[in-house]
Formats: structure tokens, sequence, C-alpha cells
């Protein structure tokens, strides 16, 4: 596989230079600031992501204010108790997408924020997550979380500000270009050699998952 700094020339190719290069390269939140993020956006994020996916996010968009509204903004224990009554009258909402079934991660996913408290808090637990185990994390949120398997974990990760990679088409495309996966990796084996591949590169450029994902994403 190449060095990152070969893959960063490549990109840099495309997007016109070095500079204009670096300034696309969004970096994640330092640890300081991802800790003082309340629980509730941390829900807020992991659900709007599990709209969005599979729907137009356009639409979530438009409707975020009724979410926000109805989850009476996304208060953790209020969500994690929420009745049979106050669910059926989510699903005759029309300020909110009438899904059941993700309508109902909302509150297994305030549970297990809840649960993420006894060591720590969901900020100290997914914010401090070491990145070069950044398939550990996601094998947390898929098997702990509610619908959180998938890019839906690593699209809530990037949007909260944690560093995060997304394999999109674009990256996968390039990962497999340089021999680390045949296809979009989604069995473990598969992962790990991703995961090894961002540690090569992390040691090599001393840069973020995110910023070598958007790289490898404008490479191709």
């Amino acid at each position: 596989m190449r060095t990152f700094n070969e893959l960063f020339e490549i990109a840099a190719a495309r997007k016109g230079g070095t500079v204009a290069l670096n300034a696309l390269l969004p970096k994640p939140l330092p640890a300081a600031e991802l800790a003082a993020i309340p629980e509730d956006r941390w829900l807020a994020t992991m659900t709007k992501c599990i709209f969005q996916a599979g729907f137009n996010w356009k639409v979530i968009e438009h409707k975020w204010d009724g979410f926000e509204k109805a989850f009476s903004g996304f208060d953790v224990n209020r969500c994690a108790f929420l009745n049979d009554e106050e669910f059926d009258a989510l699903l005759s909402n029309k300020d909110v997408v009438r899904n059941g079934m993700k309508l109902r991660t909302v509150i297994d996913n305030a549970i297990f924020i809840q649960e993420l408290r006894a060591q720590g808090g969901v900020a100290q637990v997914l914010g401090n997550w070491p990145s070069t185990d950044y398939i550990g994390l996601l094998d947390l949120l898929k098997k702990q979380g509610a619908r959180l398997g998938g890019s839906t974990a690593s699209y809530a990760m990037r949007f909260i500000g944690r560093d995060s990679w997304i394999l999109s088409p674009d990256v996968t495309a390039r990962l497999i270009a340089e021999g680390i996966i045949d296809k979009p990796a989604t069995s473990k084996t598969a992962l790990k050699s991703v995961q090894t591949a961002f540690n090569t590169w992390m040691d090599q450029s001393d840069r973020s998952l995110t910023e070598i994902s958007r790289v490898l994403a404008m490479s191709v």
C-alpha cells in the first residue's frame, strides 16, 4: 500500500494543491471539547443519523425542530422512560418521521447512554476511546446501541466531532486500490485490516482518522 504522503499528493493534485487540500480537511474536536458535550446532544446526534440512514437527509433536517420538541430536547432520562401512551402519540405526530422502529431507538439509546454513566459517561467512553481501536468503538455501538451498526455509527461520531473514519464508496475504492481489502469492509477480518492501515497512516502523518479518511476519499 502507498504511504500517506503518496496518497496526500494524489489527493492534492486532484484538489488544487496542498494548501487547498488542507483547507478541506476537518479535524476532530479536542478531548476537552468532546467531554463538554452534554448527554442530550449525543442522543440527538445518534437519532438524527439513524433517521438519515436510507432516507432523504433534507427531509430529516427540515423536521428536526419537530424531533427536538417531541423528545423534550432529547433529555436522556425523559426519553429513557417514555411510556406507551407517549410513544403511541409519537406515531401520530406529523412533526417527526413516523417510523416506529426508528422512533423506538430513542428510548433504547437513551438507556444505553444511562448505562455508560457507570463508566464515566457517554462523552468519556465514546470521546476518549482510542482511535487506534476505532473498530472496537464501532463494535460497542453496534452491540450495545440500537441501530448503530454499519456506517450510521461512523456518521454519528463524525457529526458529534469525534475522531472517525467513514467507509464511503470513495474511501472503500481507495482501500481496495491499495490492496487492503477486496470488497466493502463488513467482516471483522476486513475491519481489522482497515484499522491496521489507518494506524500505519496515523503513525506516518501524525494526522487523525478524520483527516486520513477525507484524504482517501479525495484521492479517488
